[in-house]
């Protein structure tokens, strides 16, 4: 019992030090960047825009101009997007008791990737018109749509009863939704190139209005999500033991479902796919601060965040002038620790 306080007072401190990670993070993803105030002006330039401080920090108005309106959305945004895709990894691992499980599993991936395929087809130009720019939109809806397709045919064949059949619809309506895609854009060669650089995931072209569009919904799906971190460690037990201690399985499942795949279907119509980070921070949590997802939950927001800002940094300088997309980055860190993942875990069931 000892041991065990002892060892839970250990791992309270990493909530403090996630926050001084993320704040480094922020920095350091502000400083870099091929255009802008050179990095040692960027935190008085920071510290400037707080109330009751005035520094000249000797950078132009051009300079300021860059630093607060394409470097810091872009940072801002790759925090949004990296804390949504983190809790929703956890969330999914913890209601289907499977740690190699991410937010795209249920489909949403391949139905906002179809949805934006769709937009780009039609040609954007001709809906320039538009008050808001439809490409996210439709992104928005199709991943969705996948979702409610996932669900009802898992719903018709027992996901209730196992979490499996939920997973397999998920298989099948991705491989429906990727055989679509692969259609359209077999008719329509002269958008691959555009359409498979949305799907690579970018955050090149971050804007505040970006921002303020994906935030309401990430704050909801996120609020969600960590009111349900203790049900989610009653589930752990399993179906049958946590409705014996009156826990309300199904329902729990589905509001956790919804809202991951709600906040996921967000951040992904603005940032395209970037996979790996649902699975790579909500494992890094565990050996860091132990299974429980009270503590998982609000750690993988803060380092989450943290993670994405810190990974967005290479493609900005690995092939300047051009940019290496986020989503090859995240897939270069995550797929080695992926395997390294499912071989551990092989080792230990055997």
């Amino acid at each position: 019992m000892l041991a065990d306080q002892v060892r839970d007072s250990e791992r309270s401190w990493w909530m403090p030090v996630a926050c001084i990670m993320l704040a480094v993070a922020f920095l350091f993803g502000a400083m870099v960047g091929p255009a802008g105030p050179a990095w040692w002006r960027v935190p008085a330039e920071l510290l400037n825009h707080l109330p009751f401080i005035h520094i000249k920090t000797g950078a132009t108005q051009l300079q300021s101009t860059v630093l607060w309106q394409i470097r810091m959305p872009r940072v801002v945004l790759a925090g949004i997007v990296g804390s949504m895709l983190s809790i929703a990894g956890a969330s999914y691992q913890g209601v289907f008791r499977n740690p190699l499980v991410d937010p795209y599993l249920l489909g949403v991936a391949a139905g906002a990737g179809l949805g934006a395929t769709v937009i780009i087809v039609a040609g954007r130009a001709s809906s320039s018109s538009w008050p808001i720019d439809p490409l996210p939109i439709a992104a928005f809806v199709g991943g969705l749509i996948a979702v409610m397709i996932t669900y009802s045919v898992g719903a018709a064949f027992g996901a209730a009863k196992s979490s499996a059949t939920l997973v397999l619809a998920g298989v099948a309506v991705t491989s429906l939704a990727t055989a679509i895609q692969t259609f359209m854009l077999q008719k329509n060669t002269d958008v691959v190139r555009q359409v498979y650089s949305w799907i690579l995931g970018r955050l090149s072209t971050a804007t505040w209005h970006d921002v303020r569009l994906v935030l309401p919904y990430v704050v909801v799906s996120t609020g969600v999500l960590l009111w349900h971190r203790r049900l989610l460690d009653v589930l752990r037990v399993g179906d049958d033991e946590a409705q014996s201690l009156g826990a309300r399985v199904d329902r729990i499942r589905l509001t956790v479902v919804i809202a991951a795949t709600l906040g996921t279907a967000a951040v992904v119509s603005v940032s395209g796919l970037i996979g790996f980070v649902g699975i790579v921070v909500p494992h890094l949590v565990r050996l860091l601060a132990g299974s429980s997802y009270r503590r998982i939950l609000p750690l993988t927001v803060i380092l989450g965040a943290a993670f994405l800002i810190v990974a967005d940094i290479p493609g900005r300088i690995l092939s300047d002038p051009a940019e290496t997309p986020i989503g090859v980055v995240t897939a270069f860190l995550g797929a080695p620790f992926f395997i390294i993942v499912l071989r551990s875990r092989q080792g230990a069931s055997r």
